[in-house]
């Protein structure tokens, strides 16, 4: 497995940890992404859109603020959100815990 930590992902704060649970060969240019994903307290993954694709998050702990599609929302561990093509979203932890999700980005 692939770990790359990412500063200022799509304009958000601080890092974020992505931790590639498939790579291109497993993909099979279906997906786009399989990984785990954590974000520190103070650091967020920036508002960003979603074209010819839609992504999943599975949250696995801590808490968030999600912002769907400009309607923001509280997940907690358990919570799935998906973001349809055509639409954005971000996430931001609250509290004094990471947040670690599963993200799946499903192309077409």
């Amino acid at each position: 497995m692939k770990t790359e930590t990412i500063a200022n992902m799509c304009g958000g704060a601080g890092e974020v940890v992505i931790t590639h649970l498939l790579g291109a060969q497993e993909l099979n240019e279906k997906c786009g992404l399989f990984a785990q994903v954590t974000i520190a307290p103070g650091s967020s993954l920036g508002y960003h859109e979603h074209h010819g694709e839609s992504e999943t998050y599975y949250i696995l702990s801590g808490d968030a603020e999600y912002d769907d599609n400009g309607k923001t929302r509280i997940v907690h561990p358990g919570d799935v959100t998906h973001t349809p093509d055509g639409c954005g979203h971000a996430l931001k932890p609250i509290g004094d815990a990471p947040v670690v999700f599963i993200a799946l980005i499903i192309l077409g």
